[in-house]
């Protein structure tokens, strides 16, 4: 049996809503949920707070994804409104969708992102999967079979200093489903899972793993100024 769903004591103190899906969730409904919540955050009338789900199969297409890279359309593809290229959701994949208000925390666009690369990584680390991130490329990578691949992607936005968007994690997906896509325009490095890698995470797990990073993630940002 699964483990219930844990809140991490610290979103609680900061006002963070920690929320939690097992049932798969509809891309465009999250889109929805997470467009109205950014803005509402920015507006100073909703709280801040982290979303973990997973989609049914599907293709998302950023702002700079280029047509070719849709391979073989095998899945509905959406317009995510985020930077990047193309990317893949689907079962077995565990989603952070993080709306956050940066103007609490710094407003340094790049430190969010190195931070969210950290907090995933000591997730995985949690469950013995030593990843890591790559210099000018996007992405949470790792070592399968000796072939450096990629178990994790981070797509952001950042509008009127509230986040949306966040990671993905390859716990047991079906990596056939990624060669419909040049995942996030990289050909040259295949996509690997947490399956694959002979570990077998439980998405709660995960989610519990997450909570337990919570607060160095929080701090890895700037501390939350006084709301005036």
């Amino acid at each position: 049996m699964a483990p219930d769903p844990i809140v991490p004591p610290i979103a609680i103190a900061q006002q963070i809503e920690w929320r939690t899906d097992t049932a798969l969730v509809d891309y465009p409904t999250a889109l929805a949920t997470m467009e109205a919540r950014a803005t509402a955050i920015a507006d100073r009338q909703a709280s801040e707070m982290v979303w973990l789900l997973e989609h049914p199969p599907l293709y998302t297409a950023g702002t700079s994804a280029d047509p070719l890279e849709l391979l073989d359309p095998r899945f509905p593809v959406h317009a995510a409104g985020r930077g990047g290229r193309y990317t893949y959701h689907g079962p077995g994949q565990r989603i952070g969708y993080l709306m956050l208000d940066l103007t609490k925390r710094g407003r340094d666009v790049r430190r969010f992102v190195h931070a969210v690369e950290a907090w995933v990584i000591g997730a995985l680390a949690t469950f013995g999967i030593h990843a890591y991130a790559v210099p000018d490329r996007i992405g949470i990578w790792t070592a399968d079979g000796g072939t450096e691949a990629k178990i994790g992607a981070i797509g952001v936005r950042v509008r009127r200093w509230a986040t949306l968007h966040g990671f993905s994690v390859n716990l047991a997906p079906d990596l056939s489903h990624f060669g419909g896509i040049v995942p996030c325009g990289i050909a040259e490095f295949p996509g690997t899972s947490a399956e694959a890698l002979g570990k077998s995470v439980d998405p709660l797990m995960f989610d519990a793993a997450l909570a337990a990073g919570l607060p160095a993630f929080l701090d890895a940002l700037y501390p939350c100024a006084k709301e005036a």
